[in-house]
């Protein structure tokens, strides 16, 4: 207790001392810098997870091309987890005017779990957000539907055996397609009508899907405990999957702004550990004297550690009020690049701030500290009289102790975090080498200056050991601050090779064979070159080498549902730009053998498949043979029309066929747009 009020009342003391407000300031700078990325980088994962749920409406949902068993539901709820159940599936719609194909969304009650629906009253009109779905009897249709069949709100469409009354527009739903797969305009409904719709028969393709939200653990828990129960023909997914690419992005970012923060943590060692060296050379008079007076060296050692704490503290607080406020400044800055607001940060960030601070202090304020303990009486008569130095396996093995816990937290790898602190060591021994071969040649040199230069060396030359170590420090600090310089330049030269400058803005979709000179002709006539379009066939694979998709073994879930999923294939002469192949040939420009098959390289491994191997489609009732003959790596991030599966020219001759394409159209060439939805709504 005498240690701790002794501690108190000299704290308060020191705290005036300029090595105290140095090792104050930067245990408070490193705080800062952590939670100030750790804040931001908590911020905008919350927020990418919460887009992430908006692709599905949900948390995690559960898709077959069957009817999913209520025991799902049931059990959902017994986890205290909200529900709604889903069908998708392509149906003719009908008007006065007349017919088009839609896709027809109908949801239950609570949908979306995660996310808004978007309505508008009229074509083009102002979107607004809505707490609900159609009622029964009603519907919300894709403006794009409407202009196809010359239906307005408040018309009335046919669909099944069901008059349905237009009461909004459909402008934005959760977890509609961002990709080719949904070809067709929306047609939201009620549950409740499809019954008497009879839109749903035996052997309909529908898209069932249970969709389901709440607790993270509790979602967690639930799929936890029916994953083992699942059939083969439900499909989990959560928001990580939906969002991977986001997440990758958001990984990296955060990788930066973590090495950027461990880099201000890693200088604010180096003052700490030399602050911290000159305090505890000050401090020892006074210990000195405590000693002569009858303080035993667990007293000392005890006051030591508590101010040390209490230094611990002090810097914590003031560095957590310093990031938070940066971070809010930074988020502020970037408001233009994110979308939507950010959610809350957590306490995470903050508690491992303040891990890193005190593990900062430990390893390098301690072994300077320890040695006051060993502090002689001898020295309130005699200056001279100097403990015995810490051990050098103590201060090594304490500051490089230090530097992997912080390095691998921020790293993750441990073959990294080697390299990384190999790297330290042989820098640090190198400018420990320079340092003291200056003051050598100082020492020789300073006889041919002035007086005051003269002395200026002396005291350099005199302190060799110190001035080297300097030399260490901020030759270790320059060369973090050039590896942050070549990390940001190579993080950004990075998201730039992954999107590129000409990368597709906008895509068409459902071109029927008989516009594509229509389609082709609007673009030449603003003065736009026109795009590539692509074939698209629906299709579902039958047999893997004569055997049934349904009995056959793969390595994997992924590769089961591949297989047994419908599919969209395409045919092309020439590899694509944004296509590279791992493994076997493309065909000849003008060939025209046996069909010949192109599979995606993951694809490929899950399934099981390879070179040679025979796949069978059924395409419009009509079954294609076709074998393997090369192995691609589709770059997804293109924003190309890409395949799984593509074909030889010919293979497909005849088959029912779409067409659908991207492009980059830039700002003064907008109006071709217009053009194109005024002669294909």
């Amino acid at each position: 207790m005498k240690a701790v009020l002794f501690a108190l009342r000299s704290f308060a003391r020191e705290l005036r001392s300029g090595e105290v407000l140095v090792l104050l300031s930067a245990v408070a700078l490193a705080v800062a810098a952590l939670t100030a990325v750790g804040f931001l980088t908590d911020r905008i994962g919350k927020a990418v997870a919460r887009q992430a749920n908006e692709v599905l409406a949900a948390d995690m949902r559960l898709r077959s091309q069957e009817p999913l068993p209520g025991q799902w539901s049931i059990l959902a709820r017994e986890y205290n987890l909200e529900t709604s159940e889903t069908l998708y599936f392509p149906s003719v719609v009908f008007s006065d005017e007349g017919s088009a194909l839609s896709g027809i969304k109908v949801v239950s009650e609570n949908y979306p779990l995660r996310g808004a629906v978007r309505v508008a009253d009229q074509m083009f009109g102002e979107q607004r957000v809505v707490d609900g779905i159609p009622a029964p009897g009603e519907v919300w249709a894709d403006g794009a539907l409407l202009a196809r069949v010359g239906a307005d709100v408040g018309d009335t469409l046919g669909v099944g055996e069901l008059d349905l009354k237009v009461t909004a527009i459909l402008t934005y739903r959760p977890d509609q397609s961002i990709g080719f797969a949904s070809l067709a305009p929306s047609l939201l409904m009620n549950m409740a009508d499809i019954e008497r719709s009879g839109l749903i028969g035996e052997g309909s393709r529908v898209s069932y899907a249970l969709l389901i939200a709440g607790d993270e653990r509790a979602v967690a828990d639930f799929s936890a405990a029916i994953e083992s129960q699942l059939p083969d023909s439900v499909r989990i997914r959560s928001q990580e999957e939906s969002s991977e690419r986001a997440y990758n992005a958001a990984d990296r970012a955060q990788r930066f702004l973590s090495l950027t923060a461990v880099i201000s943590l890693l200088l604010s060692a180096v003052a700490v550990a030399m602050s911290a060296r000159r305090f505890a050379h000050r401090r020892m008079d006074t210990v000195a004297l405590m000693k002569s007076l009858g303080a035993t060296q667990h007293f000392v050692i005890s006051v030591a550690l508590l101010q040390l704490f209490l230094l611990g503290v002090l810097g914590i607080v003031a560095g957590s009020i310093a990031g938070y406020a940066a971070e809010e400044i930074l988020s502020r800055i970037l408001a233009d690049l994110l979308v939507g607001d950010l959610p809350e940060p957590g306490l995470r960030p903050l508690l491992l701030a303040s891990g890193s601070a005190m593990v900062l202090l430990l390893g390098f304020a301690l072994p300077a500290l320890l040695q006051l303990r060993d502090t002689p009486p001898l020295r309130v008569l005699r200056h001279d009289a100097m403990p015995p130095a810490p051990s050098r396996l103590l201060v090594v093995g304490l500051s490089l102790a230090a530097v992997a816990a912080l390095l691998y937290r921020s790293v993750g790898d441990p073959l990294m975090l080697v390299i990384l602190i190999g790297g330290i060591i042989v820098i640090a021994a190198a400018l420990y080498l320079v340092g003291r071969g200056l003051v050598m040649v100082i020492g020789r040199a300073r006889s041919g200056v002035g007086v005051a230069w003269r002395y200026g060396l002396a005291n350099v030359a005199r302190r060799g050991r110190d001035s080297a170590v300097q030399v260490v420090a901020f030759g270790l600090g320059l060369t973090v601050l050039l590896l942050l310089t070549l990390v940001r330049t190579d993080l950004l030269d990075g998201w730039k090779q992954t999107l590129d400058k000409d990368a597709p803005n906008h895509f068409l979709i459902n071109i029927q064979p008989d516009e594509l000179e229509s389609v082709a002709g609007v673009f030449e006539q603003n003065g736009v070159s026109a795009p590539r379009f692509t074939p698209l066939v629906r299709a579902r694979m039958t047999t893997i080498n004569g055997e049934s998709v349904k009995n056959r073994a793969y390595p994997n879930e992924d590769g089961r549902w591949l297989a047994n999923r419908e599919a969209n294939l395409s045919w092309s002469a020439e590899l694509s730009s944004s296509n590279e192949l791992v493994d076997g040939t493309w065909w000849p420009p003008e060939y025209d053998g046996p069909p010949l098959v192109s599979i995606e390289e993951e694809s490929a491994v899950n399934t099981g498949v390879g070179i040679g191997d025979q796949l069978t489609f059924i395409v419009a009732g009509r079954e294609v043979a076709a074998e393997i003959a090369s192995v691609r790596k589709v770059n997804w991030d293109s924003f190309q029309p890409n395949f799984f599966i593509v074909l030889s020219p010919g293979a497909l001759d005849d088959m029912p066929t779409t067409y659908i394409s991207s492009m980059k159209i830039e700002a003064e060439e907008q109006a071709v747009l217009v053009d194109l939805v005024r002669a294909h709504p």
